[in-house]
């Protein structure tokens, strides 16, 4: 896919049908890379809807690929991708600029307490929840591919092949959720399991939004399946 950029720019649009027809709206990006971005407009559109993306002086035919959910804070959301390869109206920008980070703690959370520590603190005080997603990994020139089986505010459990040894740093690119989260984390420790325990020491500016929507989802799975089963007990008794 190439660098993804986190980078609110002004762009118009129209459905492909519809173009010609002064029915151009306003959007701003979320994201951005050489083959689409991720969009934020008050229009619906719908997967598979293809588009005209304008900045300026360039445009391109793009592919709807994504939407978010419209009953929760990613409403307005859609994710384009160009049909046609190096055709991004973005294309300076993306030049010009680099992919940006900020630390997981920020400042003003946790005090003056040194960042080993903080996260120790952070860690015990902070919930983890199972779950199920695609996990990219790259140090240097090491790419892998593995799972996401635990996710925390803080850190994640990946297990996957070609594990990186403790106190690797290294880029880390979680999908869940039809979201894309990017980190920049530390192995703390590998297990028997064939996993990893991982810390996030910084996170993608804009992504920390994408981040909680992701624990929301997880922290309501929970909590629903822990209703579920206080209302079997009962159920189970009554049978008996």
């Amino acid at each position: 896919m190439g660098k993804l950029v986190h980078l609110a720019l002004p762009v118009r649009w129209s459905l492909v049908e519809q173009a010609g027809r002064n029915c151009m709206e306003m959007a701003c990006t979320y994201d951005i890379h050489p083959r689409g971005a991720r969009l934020v407009s008050g229009r619906e559109v719908h997967v598979g809807d293809l588009v005209m993306v304008e900045r300026g002086r360039h445009k391109a035919v793009c592919q709807v690929v994504w939407r978010g959910d419209p009953n929760s804070q990613l409403r307005g959301q859609f994710t384009v991708q160009c049909v046609e390869d190096g055709k991004a109206p973005w294309n300076d920008e993306l030049r010009q600029m680099e992919e940006r980070y900020q630390p997981v703690i920020l400042e003003g959370k946790g005090g003056q307490t040194p960042r080993s520590r903080r996260g120790e603190e952070n860690r015990r005080r902070r919930p983890r929840y199972p779950v199920a997603g695609k996990a990219d990994v790259i140090a240097g020139l090491q790419r892998t591919e593995g799972e996401v089986r635990q996710l925390s505010e803080f850190g994640a459990r990946i297990a996957g092949e070609n594990l990186l040894q403790p106190g690797t740093d290294f880029r880390l690119l979680l999908n869940l959720f039809d979201v894309n989260v990017a980190l920049k984390a530390q192995v703390r420790y590998v297990d028997e399991q064939e996993s990893m325990g991982v810390e996030f020491h910084e996170i993608r500016l804009g992504d920390r939004p994408l981040l909680e929507y992701v624990l929301r989802r997880l922290k309501k799975g929970v909590e629903e399946f822990a209703k579920v089963e206080v209302i079997r007990e009962p159920l189970a008794a009554a049978a008996g």
